[in-house]
């Protein structure tokens, strides 16, 4: 199963909003097939691995580290495959979370006397699938934050400069994140301040851009419009008859998304369920400090990413990391688990799961 792990590590980042599997076919000791999922639409790992054994899975065993599916999405169901194939006995390293299959397939394969045995290296393969697992089971994107910010807290002084705070070794990092995520979103006063990309520099796929702007006041020229991924601009409501010359020109360059208000601002929850609906599982936020506090204070932030420089910028005016409405009370304070720290670079990484 630890075989069938690291082989499933091969599509990280690229099967969205499917999970990364992988599988192994074993006969008399000896690995016959391999397999993982490469990307959503193609063969899940079950059946590429029972492809590359052949005749001879016949009487083997499958080790798979998600329950085979039973239903039909873009591909067939697995299980179908494993019974034509004369698999004897298959080991799943966790259940399906799915509400489609959800032990369904497991159920199948032992109504066609086939053994099964489930449960090994769950912890891993959950948080391997984190995003999968929220995304099918809650209808929600993943939510990661990430920030590099000052010792104090800043992500900007008051002047609004940025460039940089973090390290070069701090930023490579952040940039190999990125192409592990299906979008990268920010508010739009980044987009004002800093002009970003939003692209990852080592990797041939790109996210998609997400700007959180109400008001559509994003530059038409902004280098977020790249050709090189798709971008998505959210806004409020606008009334029929109403659209400006300046939304038309935009919605040439990216897709514009309207979602409810929520106080004169965007309904962020709102928000998370349409990009779902759009097969968005993951989402990598970096930015700026309202966004990041609004996200927040609406319980939508699964897991953070905090580069810390060892500098001070001060000033009270100076833009925080995470802002919105915060709590009134110190007990009402998130509380990060599952916490580690490490340097990269000259800055340390402060990881955690809210």
């Amino acid at each position: 199963m630890d075989l069938a792990f690291r082989l499933s590590l091969k599509g990280k980042g690229r099967t969205s909003p499917n999970p990364a599997v992988g599988a192994l076919v074993v006969k008399n000791g000896r690995i016959i097939g391999r397999g993982y999922h490469e990307k959503a639409g193609l063969p899940h790992a079950e059946a590429i691995a029972l492809d590359d054994a052949g005749v001879k899975a016949k009487g083997a065993t499958l080790y798979v580290t998600l329950e085979p599916c039973a239903h039909f999405g873009k591909t067939p169901p697995c299980v179908d495959k494993i019974i034509k194939s004369g698999i004897k006995k298959v080991i799943v390293g966790m259940v399906d979370p799915n509400p489609l299959n959800n032990g369904r397939g497991i159920q199948i394969l032992k109504a066609q006397k086939i053994k099964v045995e489930v449960g090994f290296l769950e912890n891993k393969l959950r948080k391997l699938n984190e995003a999968f697992i929220k995304y099918i089971t809650r209808k929600i994107p993943f939510v990661t934050v990430k920030v590099g910010e000052s010792l104090d807290g800043k992500i900007a002084t008051r002047t609004g400069d940025s460039k940089w705070i973090t390290s070069d070794g701090a930023r490579a990092y952040a940039h190999r994140l990125r192409s592990n995520y299906d979008a990268i979103m920010v508010g739009v006063n980044t987009i004002l301040r800093d002009n970003p990309k939003l692209d990852a520099w080592f990797s041939k796929k790109q996210p998609i851009k997400i700007v959180v702007d109400s008001q559509l006041s994003i530059h038409q020229e902004a280098n977020v419009f790249s050709r090189k991924s798709s971008a998505i601009i959210v806004i409020l409501p606008v009334k029929s008859g109403q659209e400006t010359e300046n939304r038309k020109i935009l919605a040439q360059k990216a897709k514009i998304l309207e979602v409810k208000e929520k106080a004169g601002q965007i309904n962020l929850k709102d928000m998370m369920k349409k990009l779902a609906q759009a097969e968005i599982a993951n989402i990598l936020v970096e930015g700026g400090g309202t966004l990041i506090g609004g996200l927040f204070d609406e319980g939508l932030v699964d897991k953070v990413l905090f580069f810390i420089s060892p500098k001070i910028i001060g000033g009270k005016e100076a833009i925080s990391s995470v802002m919105g409405r915060g709590i009134a009370r110190i007990d009402k304070a998130v509380k990060l688990r599952e916490v580690e720290l490490r340097k990269i670079g000259e800055d340390f990484l402060f990881e955690g799961y809210v």
